[in-house]
């Protein structure tokens, strides 16, 4: 009989793409992620938390095919070696698509456990990992955090608008202050406008049009000329491959670059200045469009500037469109949006209307927006260069209706938690220290119940707090442990202490302070350590922790 060969070792590593989080990087994101959630409660959006698994069908993104049934998504069939295979299940890859399946789900459908389906419009808030089977890259994983907002069932423009100032209110709520974001608002309906008025709508265009919206996207990378070659006859990149352009005349593509470029040609106007920013160019004042509070135009007050620099904007889209009924409608909406957001006092300093953002416009059907921030930070290869978006979303009326038949208005924001964190520890906003338990040490196996005693008055009050529990033999390990473990108290009773009911607090804090630079004399003489009565003990590290987080 041979020999059963025997089974290698499983390795203990992370699968590629994912990676694994700790302590601290898990009471960070907690923390962010109450703090956007408190915002969505304010605004009056119900929680929802959804299944992880859908079927392919419901995603509607990534259909199986053959060769590569879950392309795009992490996906497997039930019952795959039966003769009646089950369905297609795939890890979520958003938290949209699965908002859509429970709307329709629920829309005229008790909810489970209730008397009541889902209200209309419904407005709801998911956070949760969403999981992308695409090849990772630096800072780029298979699994990452999502944090949405949306409204389903109204087409009114005021849903948009109040998804913006949620969404500002929001990234200050976090930590990100006026200055140091911008939020900016285009419409699909308005570069589909555009695209008409250009001849590039109707069936037989879908070439064109594609090879469009994918250079426009490109702008931030490749800038006005480069998109201008894609639109013509196509661009050479600098390793010599050579991308195929839309073929377009010069009259089309200067009306699309227009579009996009509308709100530089409305900074350079005559119309506006930005008080103690003149002389500079179109694209320097861009950018310092909404960093600057103060705008100076014909003696309007601020509010009315900023009404007035976003209609102006919209007066230029409104002349690109021309005759094209959705480029109006679009125009239309955005003006709506531009008012409805001043009349809450949000202007071009948090929110402004801009046609560059392009980002998602072949998702979305109506207004899109883009939350980034401004401020400087330098990359891996040390150049300085600003931190760009962290969050993305837009009106998509047509996501409900694969599973109704029938049109249903929606739109919402999406929060890329992972980046929105770095965002924060760049700017030392989110540099608090999560310390870790009081540690209870352990002088005598024989009086754990004592000991056992001390941790339950803690916790009683509050406090973090554990025993050790590990060979109590060595008494300085259980000091290292407690370092090890961030621990701000260690609690210390030998049977002299025991006798004379008293304990020994040694403030972990402060003594690490010491060490740095306390002579030998200094260091014996122990100030991070003092005895107190037993009876005091939770007092005496109430002060500690309070001092600490002072």
């Amino acid at each position: 009989m041979a020999k059963q060969k025997k089974q290698p070792r499983p390795k203990a590593e992370t699968p590629k793409g994912f990676r694994d989080y700790f302590g601290a990087e898990v009471e960070t994101r907690r923390e962010m992620l109450d703090a956007i959630a408190g915002v969505y409660h304010r605004y009056g959006f119900d929680a929802l938390e959804s299944s992880a698994v859908e079927t392919v069908e419901a995603l509607g993104k990534f259909l199986p095919d053959v060769d590569r049934p879950n392309e795009g998504v992490f996906a497997w069939q039930e019952d795959a070696e039966d003769e009646k295979p089950g369905d297609w299940l795939a890890l979520r890859y958003d938290l949209t698509a699965p908002l859509a399946r429970v709307y329709a789900q629920y829309k005229d459908k008790p909810l489970p456990g209730l008397d009541e389906s889902l209200p209309t419009p419904y407005r709801r808030y998911a956070m949760g990992p969403v999981w992308r089977n695409e090849k990772p890259g630096p800072g780029r994983f298979r699994q990452f955090y999502q944090c949405d907002a949306d409204t389903v069932g109204t087409n009114s423009m005021a849903a948009d608008a109040e998804i913006c100032a949620m969404l500002a209110d929001t990234l200050e709520e976090v930590g990100i202050p006026r200055g140091d974001y911008i939020i900016r608002v285009n419409n699909r309906k308005v570069l589909n406008g555009v695209l008409e008025a250009a001849g590039l709508s109707g069936e037989g265009k879908e070439s064109e049009r594609g090879i469009v919206l994918r250079a426009i996207d490109k702008l931030d990378r490749l800038g006005f000329e480069g998109v201008l070659s894609l639109l013509r006859a196509g661009r050479k990149d600098e390793s010599g491959d050579f991308t195929e352009g839309a073929g377009l005349s010069i009259e089309q593509a200067n009306r699309i670059l227009a579009f996009v470029g509308a709100k530089d040609n409305v900074v350079s106007s005559s119309f506006f200045t930005l008080e103690g920013h003149e002389g500079k160019t179109p694209a320097e004042w861009s950018n310092e469009l909404g960093r600057v509070g103060v705008y100076a135009s014909g003696g309007r007050t601020d509010e009315e500037t900023g009404r007035a620099y976003n209609r102006h904007i919209c007066a230029a889209l409104r002349n690109l469109v021309d005759e094209s009924e959705v480029g109006l409608q679009g125009v239309n909406e955005l003006e709506q949006i531009a008012d409805l957001l001043a009349a809450q006092g949000y202007g071009p300093d948090r929110i402004v209307i801009d046609p560059s953002v392009v980002r998602g416009l072949g998702y979305y059907t109506g207004p899109v927006y883009e939350a980034e921030l401004t401020f400087d930070i330098t990359d891996d290869k040390g150049r300085v260069r600003q931190f760009g978006s962290v969050a993305g979303g837009g009106r998509y009326d047509d996501l409900v209706k694969r599973f109704t038949g029938q049109a249903v208005p929606a739109t919402g924001i999406s929060i890329g938690v992972d980046r929105l964190l770095a965002a924060l520890q760049m700017k030392g906003r989110m540099s608090r220290q999560v310390h870790g338990p009081v540690v209870v040490t352990v002088m005598d196996r024989d009086r754990m119940a004592d000991y056992q005693a001390m941790v339950a008055e803690l916790r009683n009050a509050g406090i973090r707090a554990e025993v050790y529990l590990g060979n109590p033999k060595n008494f300085g390990n259980q000091l290292k442990y407690a370092d090890k473990r961030g621990s701000p108290v260690a609690i210390i009773q030998g049977g002299d202490e025991a006798e004379r009911d008293v304990v020994q607090i040694k403030d972990l804090i402060l003594g690490a302070k010491i060490a740095e630079s306390a002579t030998h004399d200094e260091w014996k003489a122990q100030p991070a350590q003092r005895e107190v009565p037993r009876g005091d003990l939770v007092d005496e590290v109430r002060k500690i922790l309070s001092a600490s987080e002072g």
